[in-house]
């Protein structure tokens, strides 16, 4: 019986390629974008015009009316998605390390989002690590009272297949011990520091948790090996509920209306810089795409929807509205697929949550290399976090994306950093997301059947566990299942 479903999946999926002849539209969508791409132009005006596009502050309400702007004069059917956030923003940071109190000095350090809006503790240091649950065992009650020290990925030299964590769950999990505040050590070198969320729900979390830098943090765990460090974290912050809206444009489907594919990615982005990479490529990609549909005039089977996502970075805010109103207005259901675009940049190929998608995607890229050969159909399939592709997976949607791209010139240390500028940003990288990406939205929009559907509870719980996200999603409160 096994054999005979793969066979007939099989059969399935080379039948339904065979009827997805998008050869002569993706060479349309090739050449409109190739030629006429707004996406590296308009994302070089918003960053200058605009600056940092943080959810919540003016400069986020101004990206927003920008987006919701040029969607509109593109033709589309454009609507703003309301929904109130509690809204953070950092003010003062004083981060002090010495041997004793009598000795602090200053150390440059920038506060993690949701830490508390006041906040002044002095305390020994502790090293734990990496930060994870397994850094805590041989420590025992020790944490308690104390500050962790954390280093942000996996330390060099430990034991191979040790895994990550997020930033916030490992404040979450220092929490759990006792520490009354956390600093964590960029991986970047020449003293880059790292801003982000420290929390797992987007609420703010009861210490406070900052970034130092690699080579501030680096020397700090050798002074720790060699006596007791004491540090004094002091910070005041802003929190309060704010409004923001999502940007969606809509291209209804003339035949399956109610079947949705979801073109996502988000615009906010941390103050420090711009945020031309994280996620201005991602986002004024989409843009693109919108624009490219109208302009080519393109028709889909299915109800397409792009959408511009506010408060991803603290903690995935609009993205979640989006599903929780999906849910409450009973729509949830006909989203067949969502595509998430988090700082996609000149992909090799497609990304899926579900490997029955393989071999749909592997034939419409087949289509695409006969356009350019630099397109190298790469099929990846699995399943991560914190993104805006998560409160989708987690209802059970299937996601997907770009696959095998490479973020350009050498902009990945400068990741949620004051040196994410658009210098950073190369036009034919963005031209290459979007012209794939709009590929790949066609295709979905319009292949006869999508052979995958919306996972049930017991799927999408074995599906969960089989890509090791029970751990992350404990943490974050967000795992459903009993253990």
């Amino acid at each position: 019986m096994k054999n005979f479903f793969l066979l007939a999946l099989t059969s399935f999926c080379l039948s339904a390629t065979a009827q997805d002849n998008f050869g002569p539209v993706f060479t349309k969508i090739n050449a409109e974008v190739q030629s006429n791409s707004k996406a590296y132009s308009t994302l070089k005006d918003a960053s200058l015009t605009i600056g940092h596009r943080l959810t919540g502050s003016t400069n986020g309400a101004k990206a927003e009316e920008y987006a919701y702007n040029l969607l509109k004069s593109y033709g589309c059917d454009v609507k703003y998605q309301p929904f109130e956030v509690e809204s953070w923003d950092r003010k003062t940071i004083s981060v002090k390390i010495g041997s004793t109190a009598s000795d602090l000095a200053p150390v440059k350090a920038v506060t993690l989002a949701h830490s508390p809006v006041a906040a002044n503790v002095t305390a020994d240091l502790i090293d734990v690590g990496n930060g994870l649950e397994a850094d805590y065992l041989p420590l025992g009650d020790k944490v308690k009272g104390k500050i962790a020290l954390i280093y942000l990925g996996v330390l060099p030299g430990s034991p191979k297949g040790t895994g990550s964590l997020h930033r916030s769950e490992k404040t979450a999990i220092a929490t759990s011990h006792g520490a009354i505040g956390v600093i964590i050590i960029n991986t970047v070198k020449n003293g880059v520091l790292l801003t982000g969320t420290a929390s797992v729900t987007g609420k703010l979390i009861p210490i406070p948790a900052v970034c130092i830098g690699l080579e501030s943090g680096m020397a700090l765990k050798e002074k720790l090996k060699a006596g007791d460090q004491i540090a004094s974290i002091a910070m005041t912050n802003f929190s309060g509920l704010i409004k923001a809206r999502n940007v969606i444009a809509t291209l209804k489907g003339t035949e399956f209306p109610k079947e949705k594919i979801v073109v996502g990615g988000h615009l906010d982005s941390w103050d420090l810089a711009t945020g031309a990479i994280d996620n201005g490529i991602g986002s004024f990609s989409i843009l693109d795409m919108a624009r490219t549909f109208k302009k080519l005039n393109l028709s889909t089977k299915r109800t397409v929807e792009f959408v511009l996502f506010m408060g991803e970075e603290q903690g995935l805010l609009g993205s979640k509205a989006y599903v929780a109103q999906a849910k409450k207005d009973k729509t949830i259901d006909q989203i067949s697929y969502m595509l998430n675009y988090d700082m996609t940049n000149d992909p090799k190929g497609f990304s899926t949550t579900r490997k029955e998608m393989e071999p749909l995607l592997r034939g419409w890229g087949e289509q695409i290399t006969k356009i350019d050969t630099a397109y190298k159909n790469l099929i990846q399939s699995g399943a991560g976090l914190h993104s805006d592709h998560q409160p989708f997976m987690l209802e059970g949607i299937t996601t997907g994306g770009g696959a095998g791209g490479r973020l350009p010139n050498n902009s990945g240390p400068y990741y949620h950093s004051d040196g994410d500028t658009f210098k950073l940003v190369d036009e034919q990288g963005m031209k290459n997301t979007v012209r794939f990406s709009a590929m790949q939205t066609y295709a979905l929009a319009n292949t006869p059947k999508i052979p995958v559907g919306k996972q049930n509870e017991v799927d999408l719980e074995a599906f969960l566990r089989a890509q090791n996200l029970k751990e992350p999603l404990k943490i974050a409160g967000e795992w459903r299942w009993k253990d």
